[in-house]
Parts: C-alpha cells; structure tokens; sequence
C-alpha cells in the first residue's frame, strides 16, 4: 500500500508543480510522477535542512513533494535556459 501512496503523492506533486510553472502541456502522467518522487526526496532534503516540519500524513508529504517538484522543474527550466 506504500507504494501506491507513493505514486499517488508522486502524481499529484508533480502535476500541481507542473501547473503552477507552466509545463504541464509539456509532461505526461509518466513524468508527473518521476518529478513528484523526486520532487519528495528534494523537498524533504530542503524542509529538513532549514528545520522546518510541513506536518505529517497525506497531506504534508504532499505539500513537501510540491514544493520539492516546484524547485526541481526550476532548477530544469534554468538549466535549459526557458525562465
């Protein structure tokens, strides 16, 4: 059942990250859920070195996963020079 929560939170991070940067026309499930994992382990990463807690259960992995997805898709419209 982990897993699955897993790929849900993944899909749902990186689909809400994906809106609020403006590349969900360019994305797919696939990839939504490939930048909402890694979107989680960036954000926890992130949460955990300035001490700060998003709260637990559904809705604060979710929340940390976002804001992680949000930086990461940053980081990959920096890189590829679209701002």
């Amino acid at each position: 059942m982990g897993f699955i929560l897993w790929l849900i939170i993944g899909a749902l991070a990186g689909w809400i990250a994906s809106m609020i940067m403006g590349t969900n026309a360019q994305q797919g499930l696939l990839i939504d859920i490939i930048v909402g994992i890694i979107g989680a382990f960036i954000g926890g990463f992130v949460f955990n070195a300035l001490g700060v807690s998003a709260g637990s259960g559904f809705i604060g992995s979710l929340i940390v996963a976002t804001i992680g997805a949000i930086i990461l898709l940053f980081i990959v419209k920096l890189v590829r020079g679209r701002t």
